[in-house]
């Protein structure tokens, strides 16, 4: 078996850049220390929660989150666990308390933690989209690549061309206004197109 490169490898050996590609997620994304202070952030957090590299991470967050928000940080810089996703609420730049679902992951170098990678899928208020903004074709792609599916098993599951695939997933992605596959399928739940 052979041994799979790092995401970081694979994409300087694809010429690719994963730094603009993370700058460019939907979600928003950072990276921390394991003192707590954010170091990065991509372009969707800096437009949500304001350009807090050098700050305390806690900052964004509203009182009532910060003890949860404090303990998961220990517990990954502590290696008690390397993951976790867990709820907490967000204070807008503007004041507004907004629920959000944190997911992060501890970054080592050896046994040693040296930062946190996370993201946010934030519950801002979404108009309802209705569900024939999409066709029922696109429908039924989205609801596959809800599941996890690939173009060639979406295509053998709906006995269509893999470019016929890519085409409605294409028409996806731009109905939804988003750019990957993964933020169709948040933005599909967060619209209640798919369960």
């Amino acid at each position: 078996m052979a041994v799979q490169p790092g995401a970081t490898q694979l994409a300087a050996w694809l010429g690719g850049d994963i730094d603009e590609a993370l700058d460019n997620v939907g979600l928003p994304s950072w990276i921390i220390d394991s003192r707590g202070v954010v170091r990065w952030q991509n372009r969707r957090s800096k437009e949500l929660f304001g350009d807090r590299v050098g700050e305390s991470s806690l900052v964004v967050f509203a009182p009532e989150s910060r003890a949860t928000v404090r303990a998961e940080i220990s517990r990954k810089v502590l290696g008690s666990t390397l993951r976790s996703d867990y709820g907490a609420m967000f204070k807008s730049p503007s004041g507004r308390r907004v629920p959000v679902e944190i997911h992060t992951v501890a970054m080592r170098e050896g046994d040693r933690v040296v930062g946190i990678f996370g993201l946010a899928e934030v519950d801002a208020p979404l108009p309802p989209m209705r569900r024939d903004s999409l066709t029922p074709r696109q429908l039924e792609v989205l609801g596959h690549l809800s599941n996890g599916c690939s173009t060639d098993q979406i295509a053998k599951r709906l006995h269509l061309s893999p470019e016929t695939v890519r085409n409605h997933v294409r028409g996806v992605l731009r109905s939804l206004g988003v750019h990957s596959r993964l933020e169709a399928v948040v933005e599909g739940r967060r619209r209640g197109l798919i369960g």
